[in-house]
């Protein structure tokens, strides 16, 4: 979009919404979610017909290297309590109006042939195991360029499937025991402190602690210099990671806003923003996470979390709830009656006392 019909598009929607029957900017944030998705859709009202989460899993092979609280089967067992409807993410996507799809993106263990539509309220599933599992990244590289790439591919799939779906709204969750071990190698790989990314994800101890933040380390100086962004990725990111990635950068142009989830995700998006920096335009954060290296990837990337709940799970919750946030921005700016329409004059309107 240029930048005149985008400054166009911004004022229109600005007039709707400071004719809507309600001090001039009163809800907040949320006409300025309104307003963003606006943008994203480019047209005036926004509108949201349907929203859908997809919770992408992947094993880690540097669990090998003791930096997780959690053994690695639990990748797997917690895509079957997906299906099964037990988890915490089940309960939120339903609470807050989301249609929830599990994705083996590259979970080591296999997986029935789970329906890709759910139904009757439970989830669809995508089988697209790019790997079984990433390599260990303090040995070797964690995924081949030709992983990587297929990771990319399975994740424009599924932005494809959201965009014939009719999705407005695609939120990103991951599973992958290990996980923010990887996160934590990409972002420091692409430059930033050690001290505000590496932090104890599950809760380990002081000693795994120490033990995680040597094995990045080490890998990070190991592995570089790195001539891209891209090797970057090859390099460290676990294949749920990598998928997310390809998801954003397969929603481009699609008019779709992508809600971010916690540290892994953010990860991800931090691989598709240093590829193409424009994603930032679609993009929300859903929510702050307690894990410390969260804000600093937000800030860099001009994202403010929509709430702060002191939330670290995963599996997509804090991007629900974020995206249920922006929908109700847009339920009000399409929905509230106005002013113009209730025959009440704008110097009125401002007057009132409310």
């Amino acid at each position: 979009m240029n930048q005149d019909k985008t400054a166009a598009l911004r004022d229109a929607m600005q007039a709707h919404l400071d004719d809507l029957t309600k001090p001039r900017g009163s809800l907040g944030r949320l006409e300025d979610c309104a307003s963003r998705m606006a943008l994203i859709q480019g047209t005036v009202p926004p509108r949201v017909r349907r929203k859908a989460v997809f919770t992408l899993a992947g094993d880690h092979g540097v669990t090998a290297e003791g930096v997780s609280l959690y053994p690695a089967e639990v990748t797997a067992q917690m895509v079957h309590n997906f299906m099964a409807g037990g988890a915490a993410i089940n309960a939120l996507s339903k609470a807050c109006g989301f249609d929830l799809y599990a994705v083996d993106a590259g979970v080591a263990a296999d997986f029935p042939a789970w329906p890709r539509e759910g139904a009757d309220g439970k989830p669809g599933f995508f089988s697209m195991k790019a790997v079984r599992g990433s390599a260990n990244f303090a040995r070797e590289p964690a995924l081949s360029p030709a992983g990587f790439q297929s990771c990319l591919d399975h994740g424009a799939e599924l932005a494809g499937f959201a965009a014939r779906g009719g999705c407005d709204i695609v939120a990103l969750g991951d599973m992958g025991i290990g996980n923010t071990s990887s996160a934590a190698a990409l972002l420091v790989a692409f430059g930033f402190d050690p001290e505000l990314i590496i932090d104890r994800g599950t809760g380990i101890s002081d000693e795994m602690l120490e033990r995680k933040r040597s094995v990045i380390l080490d890998a990070v100086r190991d592995r570089g210099p790195f001539a891209s962004p891209t090797a970057v990725a090859e390099a460290f990111a676990g294949p749920e990671i990598a998928t997310a990635a390809g998801v954003i950068l397969g929603l481009r142009g699609k008019g779709i806003a992508c809600v971010l989830d916690g540290f892994p995700i953010t990860a991800a998006a931090a691989i598709a923003w240093k590829l193409d920096p424009s994603v930032t335009e679609f993009l929300f954060a859903g929510h702050l996470s307690r894990v410390k290296g969260h804000g600093p990837v937000l800030e860099a990337m001009g994202l403010q979390p929509l709430v702060d709940l002191e939330m670290r799970l995963g599996e997509g919750t804090g991007a629900v709830i974020g995206g249920f946030i922006v929908e109700l921005g847009c339920r009000i700016a399409g929905e509230m009656a106005s002013f113009s329409r209730m025959g009440v004059s704008k110097a009125q309107a401002e007057e009132k006392d409310y």
